[in-house]
C-alpha cells in the first residue's frame, strides 16, 4: 500500500527515476542513502549533525564518500528529505538543531530536478505497511485490526508522533506536531517532575520529559525527589547506567520514561482510534532492550479506566529496522 499525502516540492517527479538521494534528518543524527533500485538502499551514512555547520555540507560530505561515488550519487536529481520539523513552505528551520535551508535553495546547490522535504514522522509513518515481521518486537498483548487506524509515537532527540489512515486501499498519513501536546502527570511522582519542569519552562510538553531531552531533565528532577545530588551526566550515561543498575536514580529515570511513554501511546491509540495497533519508533527504545519490554510500559498503556478493555485490544510494536524512515521517504517518493 502507498501513502496519499501531499508532498511539498513534488513536480514532475518520475517515481521510478533512480538513483534518489534520501536524507532521515533528526536533532542528532542525519542518515543518507541512495535508492539506487525500487526499495534498495544502499551508501547509507550517519552523520552527527553538530559536526556540520548547514545541511548543505553534511550533503557535500556525503556526496564525496567512495561508497556514494560508487553507487552514482552525483547523478541523483530527485531527493527526499526526512527531518524532525513542521514544513510550512521553502525555508525549515529545525526545532532541536540549527539547520536551516531553503528548499529550493538545496536544489539549485545540488542540481535537483525535485526535492521532497517532509516531517520525519511522515516518512516513519509511511514505513509501516512496508515492514517485515523481523524488523518489529510486540510488548504485550493484543491483535492488530486489518484495515484500521495505525498510531506511531517515537522518542529520539524530540518526540514524534503520526499514524496511517486507511483509504480506499491507500494509507492517508497524519502529520503532526503530536509532542509538543500539554503533559499528562498520572502519578504524585510524575506531578513533581511537572512542577520541577515548570521552573524552567511555562509550557511543559510531553516532548520536555518523553525524549532524549527529556531523560535528563527526568534524572534531575528525581535526584531532587531522592535527596541526592544530580551529577554532571550525558543521556547515553543515563541509559547505560540506568540498565546497568549501577546508578539507582538512573534506574528509575528509565522506568518513569517507559511509564510516560505508555500513557503517551494510550492516549494516540484513543485519539486515532488505532485498531491497527501502536508503533514504537526513535532512536531510545530500541536501545533499551529487554529492559522496556519488562518496564511498566504495557501496563501504563493500557491503564486508561473505563477504556482500559479497549486498549488491551490494541497490540503495540518496537521498531527495530535501522533505517525506517529512509524507507519511508523512498515510498512517498514511490507515490508521488
Amino acid at each position: 500500500m502507498n501513502s496519499d499525502t501531499h508532498l511539498p516540492g513534488a513536480t514532475d517527479m518520475p517515481s521510478t527515476s533512480c538513483p534518489r538521494l534520501l536524507a532521515d534528518i533528526g536533532g542528532t543524527n542525519a542518515r543518507f542513502a541512495l535508492e539506487t533500485a525500487p526499495n534498495q538502499l544502499e551508501a547509507i551514512w550517519v552523520a552527527e549533525c553538530a559536526a556540520y555547520p548547514t545541511l548543505g555540507a553534511a550533503l557535500v560530505q556525503y556526496l564525496s564518500q567512495p561508497a556514494t561515488v560508487a553507487a552514482g550519487g552525483y547523478q541523483a536529481r530527485l531527493a527526499g528529505i526526512a527531518i524532525a520539523n513542521p514544513i510550512d513552505g521553502d525555508w525549515v528551520r529545525m526545532t532541536n538543531h540549527h539547520w536551516s535551508f531553503s528548499i529550493e535553495a538545496v536544489c539549485s546547490q545540488f542540481s535537483l530536478k525535485s526535492l521532497v522535504v517532509v516531517n520525519d514522522f511522515a516518512a516513519l509513518a509511511s514505513a509501516l505497511p512496508h515492514l517485515e515481521a523481523q524488523h518489529l518486537r510486540q510488548v504485550g498483548g493484543g491483535s492488530a485490526r486489518v484495515g484500521s487506524a495505525i498510531g506511531l509515537v517515537g522518542p529520539g532527540t524530540g518526540l514524534g508522533v503520526g499514524g496511517l489512515l486507511p483509504a480506499g486501499g491507500r494509507w492517508m498519513v497524519i502529520e503532526s506536531e503530536g509532542g509538543h501536546s500539554s503533559f499528562a502527570p498520572m502519578n504524585r511522582r510524575e506531578s513533581d517532575l511537572l512542577d520541577f519542569a515548570r521552573r524552567e519552562f511555562e509550557h511543559v510538553s510531553n516532548e520536555r520529559l518523553v525524549s532524549g531531552i527529556g531523560l535528563a531533565l527526568v534524572y534531575r528532577g528525581l535526584a531532587e525527589q531522592a535527596g541526592v545530588a544530580a551529577r554532571t551526566i550525558d543521556v547515553p550515561q543515563i541509559v547505560a547506567q540506568g540498565l546497568s543498575g549501577e546508578c539507582p536514580v538512573c534506574a528509575a529515570t528509565l522506568e518513569v520514561f517507559c511509564e510516560m511513554l505508555g500513557t503517551v501511546a494510550g492516549n494516540v491509540a484513543l485519539t486515532l482510534g488505532a485498531k491497527g495497533g501502536i508503533y514504537i519508533g526513535g532512536g531510545i527504545v530500541p536501545r533499551l532492550g529487554g529492559f522496556f519490554d519488562r518496564s511498566g510500559f504495557r501496563a501504563r498503556f493500557e491503564h486508561k479506566g473505563r477504556l482500559s478493555d479497549y486498549l488491551r485490544q490494541i497490540p503495540t510494536y518496537v521498531i527495530t529496522d535501522d533505517y525506517p524512515a529512509l524507507r519511508g521517504m523512498a515510498a512517498m517518493l514511490s507515490a508521488a
